[in-house]
C-alpha cells in the first residue's frame, strides 16, 4: 500500500491498479492517484470500479482507503479502473497553487509573517496569516493586485522532495503548521513547492505548473479568527468572475446614484458621507433644541416643600432627555427636574438638586407603576413603566 501519486502526478485522470484489501464499502490498492482529504485540501471524487467514491482518506496505517456509494463487485487482487473527477481536481489543483501565490504576496507586505491554517471549499479558499501587519482594506486590494500580476507574469510552479533539515535552514520555506506540521513530524524528507521568485512552502497538495493556469484571483474579505490571526478569504476562476462581475455592478450603480463615474466614485461617496456627517450633526443640534425648548414650557409644582417642574416628552430617548434634564436643572432655579417620556413603554428621567434624592423619586415611580430602574442622588432614570405618561404625572404633581 502507498500514498497516494496525486500530488507528484496531478493531471492524471485516469489509472489502472490492484486491489489489495476491501472493506465493506473501503477500498485499498496497490497504487492511487486518488487524493486524500488533508492539508486543507479536501478529498478528490470520481469512479473507482464502475462505482461512485464518496469520500478518500488516510488511514491509521498511512493507507489511503477509497469510500464507494455503493458495494464493489470486485474484489482483492482485482484490477480496476479508477477515474479522477477532472472538474473538482482541476479546481483544488488552481486554488491550492493560488493560495501559495497569495502567501507570496504576503511575504511582500506583511511583518513577522505566518501560516495559521488553510483551507479550499467548493465557493471560496481561506489562508489564516500571522503577522503583526494590520491587514486593512488597503492590505487587501494590494494582495489581490499581486496575486493576479503573479499569475499574468506566468511564473513556473515546480515541486521536489528534499531533506527536513535542509528544509527548516531554508528562511525562504514557509511551513503551514496547522495543516502541514503532522505529514512531516516523522519524515525524512519533505515536499516543497516552488513558485519561481514567488514562494517556496512545504505541502503536499496538488498544483497546476505555471501560475498563469490559476485563473483570475477575487480577495473576498478579512475577518479574525482567533488572537494574532488574519484570514483572508478569496475567489477563484468562475467564482471569482461572478464575484468580480457583482462588485462592477454595485459600483456602476454606486456611481449612478452619485452622479459621476467610476474614477470619481471614491471621491464623490467620501464628500456624500461628509455632507451626511454634517446634516446629522445639524439634526442632532435642532433635535437637542427642541428638546431643551420643550423641558423649558414643564409645569411648575410645588411638592414637600420644594420646586418641581415636570412634564412629558415624545420622540426622545431616556439618555437624550437625561442629558437635556440635567442641562435644565442646572440652568433653572428648581429642586427637582421630572421627565417622563411618552412612549409604548413610558420612562422617567429624574434630575435633582439634592435636597430630595433622585434615585428615591424613580424608586417611588417604580413601586406605583412597575418597571424598574436606579441612579443616585442628583440623577436617576427609570424604565418600562405600566402606567401612561399622563397618569405618571398626575401621581408626580400630587
Amino acid at each position: 500500500m502507498s500514498d497516494s501519486l496525486a500530488p507528484e502526478s496531478p493531471t492524471v485522470r485516469a489509472f489502472d491498479a490492484t486491489v489489495t484489501r476491501v472493506d465493506g464499502r473501503s477500498v485499498t490498492l496497490d497504487e492511487t492517484y486518488f487524493y486524500p482529504e488533508g492539508g486543507g485540501q479536501p478529498a478528490d471524487r470520481g469512479v473507482l470500479g464502475g462505482v461512485d467514491i464518496e469520500h478518500v482518506r488516510t488511514d491509521a496505517d498511512g493507507a489511503v482507503v477509497h469510500d464507494l456509494a455503493a458495494d464493489p463487485d470486485f474484489g482483492v487482487g482485482d484490477e480496476v479502473t479508477g477515474v479522477v473527477d477532472d472538474d473538482l481536481r482541476t479546481y483544488c489543483m488552481r486554488a491550492h497553487t493560488a493560495s501559495h501565490v497569495l502567501y507570496g504576496a504576503g511575504r511582500r507586505i506583511f511583518d513577522d509573517l505566518g501560516y495559521g491554517g488553510f483551507d479550499i471549499s467548493a465557493e471560496k479558499v481561506r489562508v489564516d496569516f500571522e503577522t503583526s501587519t494590520e491587514i486593512d482594506d488597503d492590505a487587501l486590494v494590494e494582495l489581490e493586485r499581486l496575486v493576479n500580476r503573479a499569475v499574468w507574469d506566468s511564473r513556473e510552479v515546480s515541486w521536489e522532495e528534499i531533506p527536513v533539515a535542509e528544509a527548516r535552514e531554508r528562511e525562504e520555506i514557509a511551513f503551514n503548521v496547522k495543516t502541514e506540521e503532522g505529514v512531516f513530524a516523522d519524515a525524512d524528507e519533505v515536499r516543497v513547492v516552488s513558485i519561481d521568485g514567488w514562494d517556496w512552502a512545504a505541502c503536499g497538495g496538488t498544483h497546476v505548473s505555471n501560475t498563469v493556469e490559476i485563473g483570475p484571483v477575487e480577495v473576498l474579505g478579512r475577518s479574525n479568527p482567533g488572537e494574532g490571526l488574519t484570514r483572508v478569504e478569496f475567489a477563484v476562476g468562475p467564482s471569482a468572475i461572478d464575484r468580480r462581475a457583482e462588485v462592477r455592478t454595485s459600483a456602476y450603480e454606486a456611481a449612478r446614484a452619485l452622479g459621476t463615474n467610476l474614477d470619481g466614485l471614491g471621491e464623490s461617496a467620501a464628500g456624500t458621507a461628509a455632507a451626511r456627517e454634517e446634516l446629522e450633526s445639524e439634526l442632532a443640534d435642532l433635535k437637542s433644541e427642541v428638546l431643551r425648548a420643550r423641558l423649558a414650557d414643564f409645569e411648575t409644582v410645588e411638592r414637600d416643600g420644594l420646586t418641581w417642574n415636570v412634564g412629558a416628552v415624545s420622540g426622545f430617548d431616556a439618555n437624550e432627555v437625561g442629558e437635556a434634564a440635567k442641562e435644565a436643572r442646572d440652568g433653572a432655579d428648581v429642586d427637582v427636574f421630572v421627565a417622563v417620556g411618552e412612549s409604548d413603554a413610558p420612562f422617567v428621567v429624574v434630575a435633582s438638586a439634592g435636597d430630595a434624592a433622585a434615585g428615591d423619586v424613580v424608586a417611588e415611580v417604580t413601586d406605583e407603576f412597575g418597571g424598574g430602574g436606579g441612579g443616585g442622588p442628583t440623577f436617576a432614570q427609570g424604565g418600562g413603566l405600566g402606567a401612561p405618561a399622563g397618569e405618571v404625572l398626575a401621581y408626580l404633581r400630587d
